[in-house]
């Protein structure tokens, strides 16, 4: 408390809350607004998809990294692996990353899938439907084409194992996993050391 005869502390605990509240009344008109403006966009873009194709990517950090997500574009080695190239990708609806790298196999043959069973689905229009050059719709599969407003979707979350529980092997529990990763990567640190010996122990030899 303090001291002397001075003034009684004022709280101020009158904030006037209600000009700084964020209120979100507005919620139902803007759903219906997003939905007449993808309404609005596929018609405009018919009959393309209004979205364009995105690849299947792992979230980041350790706390994510389990679930799958649709990612920002596929990379160069995805589209090298499914027969396409950046610039001819772009024309026909498919995202490209130039800054995103796979870091596993299996990554890259997930997504070079993804792109082949889509272009197995994918009708070509051509500029002339009288005259289709290779690799693009005949008149027959241009009147027969439906416009898909989402291609391919991508289901979010931890993606279900098709391997179902097993019993541990004897072999698997002998086996030492951390001395082995040591083992290779002491191998890995110790090649050129070992190289040089080897080269100076065959040039010794030679000279004998």
């Amino acid at each position: 408390m303090p001291i002397h005869n001075k003034v009684i502390q004022n709280t101020h605990l009158r904030k006037h809350w209600q000009t700084r509240v964020r209120t979100w009344f507005n919620q139902p008109a803007r759903k219906i607004r997003r939905r007449n403006t993808r309404i609005a966009k596929a018609a405009s873009v018919f009959p393309r998809p209004i979205e364009t194709l995105k690849p299947v990517v792992h979230s980041a950090s350790v706390r994510y990294n389990m679930k799958v997500r649709s990612g920002r574009g596929f990379t160069v080695e995805e589209l090298k692996a499914a027969g396409l190239t950046p610039s001819y990708a772009k024309t026909i609806g498919i995202a490209v990353d130039f800054r995103r790298t796979n870091k596993s196999q299996q990554s890259l043959t997930a997504n070079a899938q993804r792109l082949k069973d889509y272009k197995s689905k994918l009708v070509l229009f051509p500029k002339k439907v009288a005259a289709p050059k290779k690799g693009e719709a005949t008149k027959e599969e241009v009147e027969k084409a439906v416009q898909n407003l989402v291609v391919l979707p991508v289901k979010a979350g931890i993606p279900v194992s098709e391997s179902k529980p097993r019993k541990v092997t004897e072999e698997e529990k002998k086996f030492q996993a951390y001395a082995t990763i040591k083992f290779a990567a002491a191998k890995v640190k110790n090649s050129g050391i070992r190289k040089k010996a080897a080269a100076k122990k065959a040039a010794a030899a030679s000279e004998k």
